[in-house]
């Protein structure tokens, strides 16, 4: 049997850095909580190269006396607690005494620091744990933290870093969560020599969150002010209209801690139940104050979890606060009049939307003889129809000998027989279109109840999903270009899926700080809302991949034609119904929509003839 080693002092500290420095995000989250607790009212992140390279953080807060730097670096030395018992009531955001120590085991740390009351500061230097040099100096109020080289003497653990980008997306996304936890600190955040955020610190939570998300989202806000024995909670939620496919806009702070709890996501969620659509997620920015003494932080070694006390209580109040406000606010989607007074005013014909969406496919409802024409859309640039418009010829009545022979029914799917072919449409009779959203065709002998909805979006996901597997994508300009916000993530996920979301069909840039210009849209998909699009794509990628492939781009291609597909209740031309089933029939699979429902019911002569007694069985 091997025999049992002490571990020196230098793996113990490498070891312990992995714990609590996993990347560079790691570090500038430990030196801006230690300013927080410091008492800083300001509080500057600079980083280059996704912090790999260079971190910089300055505050102006209390500072270190000369005597106490070097105990600083030394694992578990604190001036947070002082015993056991001060962990049953954790007031400051650090307390473990790991943070310098481990991120000065994995990088060149050199810090300034100088208190208040004394007249010149100190400088100190160590590397990889090893103290190197420590000297007078002068130095304004505060502290100054530089981290170089992260992970210089552990190379396996840098080699799995992400790209300087990849990383610096996420210290973007956990500077918006500071500045989002103390809106009384003005946090200044440097990427490679731009500002890219700047908070006044004048403790106002909606002029952070305008920096942080944007003018959309700020203008869906209902404000949130509850206080009782347990807890107390401000901040923000949004309207149902904000909503994500996936929890990125869940924020909330526990004792100004940014942290994950299954009970208070289980709350929120809960709360926007039947406000928001199955697997979508509000927008929130909450901020929870709890008796310390119900809480135990000292779970996760990153302090990212924690447990309560009275937790059921907790969850009972979360909900019914949120629930409460949802419940007493008009929150139906404001519609502007002077743009529906516009609309009244032009000339009778097709809505702006169906004009756009059957521009896509080709065809427009009064058609001229030349198919290959240009026109300018509702103020959209231009769209060259390429098909010919689909005549709306008078089908004939089937003669009586070409009905099939009473016969017992037989289970059997749609597909088997070729049930509907592209080529007979001449032998379709198209009854019309009940509750605004089905059609009943009579064809060989049979009834056939169409799903406008389920064959739209059968028909767009086929014509997308051949051009993305042909690589002939076809995109349309948008002019204007539409602005979009992006976080630090969904910035990452841009990167990392760039070629993807351009054969998709989009044309997207940077337009300055975090607002990207979406200059282009799939054609078929031309409309739509750009902005919403892009978000549904960004949403669901996986940021450990750098690819979409098989289901993943299958399910998003699904997802966009559905957004796009014409929905019920809406009224279609007979001509429209046409040329829709024309081109369903020409699908490889006409049957089903991208999510599996049927886009057609049938029933057949035997069966009705059944029904009214016609015959027995």
């Amino acid at each position: 049997m091997r025999s049992i080693n002490l571990l020196d002092e230098d793996t113990i500290n490498k070891i312990a850095a992995g714990e609590v420095v996993a990347r560079p995000a790691s570090v500038v989250k430990e030196l801006v909580e230690n300013s927080i607790d410091a008492l800083s009212s300001a509080v500057t992140v600079e980083i280059k190269d996704g912090g790999i390279s260079f971190i910089r953080v300055t505050d102006n807060g209390s500072g270190i006396d000369s005597e106490d730097v070097e105990n600083a670096f030394v694992s578990h030395a604190t001036s947070k607690i002082h015993q056991a018992c001060d962990l049953l009531s954790i007031a400051s955001l650090g307390f473990r005494g790991e943070a310098l120590a481990s991120i000065a085991a994995v990088s060149r740390v050199e810090m300034i620091t100088k208190p208040h009351p004394d007249l010149t500061g100190t400088r100190y230097c160590i590397e990889g744990g090893s103290p190197k040099q420590k000297e007078e100096i002068g130095a304004p109020d505060g502290t100054t933290i530089i981290a170089r080289d992260l992970f210089y003497n552990t190379p396996a653990r840098r080699k799995f870093l992400k790209s300087p980008g990849t990383e610096a997306g996420y210290i973007s996304e956990l500077m918006g969560h500071l500045a989002l936890s103390r809106p009384d600190i003005s946090f200044q955040y440097i990427q490679n020599n731009q500002n890219r955020l700047h908070t006044a610190g004048n403790s106002s939570l909606r002029d952070i969150i305008y920096q942080v998300y944007g003018r959309d989202v700020t203008a869906h806000l209902l404000p949130v002010q509850y206080e009782s024995d347990i807890l107390s909670v401000s901040g923000f939620i949004g309207k149902p209209i904000l909503s994500r496919g996936n929890r990125r806009w869940e924020t909330y702070f526990i004792n100004q801690r940014y942290i994950k709890s299954n009970i208070i996501t289980q709350a929120i969620e809960d709360a926007y139940k039947t406000f928001v659509m199955v697997h979508k997620y509000p927008f929130t920015v909450l901020h929870f104050t709890i008796d310390p003494s119900l809480l135990d932080v000292n779970v996760h070694p990153q302090k990212m979890e924690l447990r309560f006390g009275k937790a059921k209580e907790i969850y009972q109040r979360a909900y019914d606060v949120i629930r409460g406000i949802l419940e007493g606010r008009d929150l139906a989607p404001q519609v502007s009049l002077a743009r529906e007074e516009k609309k009244e005013q032009t000339a009778p014909g097709p809505e702006p939307f169906e004009i756009q969406r059957l521009a896509g496919m080709g065809i427009h409802p009064q058609a001229e003889k030349n198919p290959y024409r240009e026109r300018k859309v509702s103020g959209s640039p231009l769209v060259r129809e390429d098909k010919a418009p689909f005549s709306d010829q008078k089908p004939q009545n089937m003669p009586a000998d070409r009905l099939p022979k009473s016969q017992k029914p037989q289970q059997m799917t749609l597909a088997q027989s070729g049930l509907m072919n592209a080529d007979d449409l001449d032998q379709i009779h198209l009854l019309g279109q009940v509750f605004d959203t089905y059609w009943m065709i009579e064809y060989q002998g049979k009834l056939f109840i169409i799903d406008q909805h389920a064959a739209h979006e059968k028909v767009l996901y086929e014509r997308l999903l051949k051009a993305f597997r042909s690589h002939s994508v076809k995109s349309q300009l948008l002019a204007p270009p539409v602005i979009l916000r992006l976080s630090g993530q969904e910035q990452v996920m841009l990167r990392n899926y760039q070629d993807e979301i351009t054969g998709l069909g989009f044309e997207i840039e940077p337009f300055g700080g975090d607002d990207y210009a979406i200059s282009a849209v799939p054609l078929q998909l031309f409309g739509m809302n750009a902005a919403d699009m892009m978000i549904e794509v960004l949403d669901s990628l996986n940021e450990n991949s750098g690819s979409l492939e098989g289901s993943a781009i299958t399910y998003r291609i699904a997802s966009m034609a559905c957004k796009a597909a014409v929905k019920g209740n809406t009224r279609f031309s007979r001509q429209e119904a046409l040329a829709l089933i024309r081109e369903m029939m020409e699908a490889d699979n006409p049957y089903n929509c991208p999510h599996g429902r049927p886009t057609m019911i049938s029933i057949s002569r035997y069966e009705m003839d059944k029904r009214f007694k016609r015959i027995q069985d």
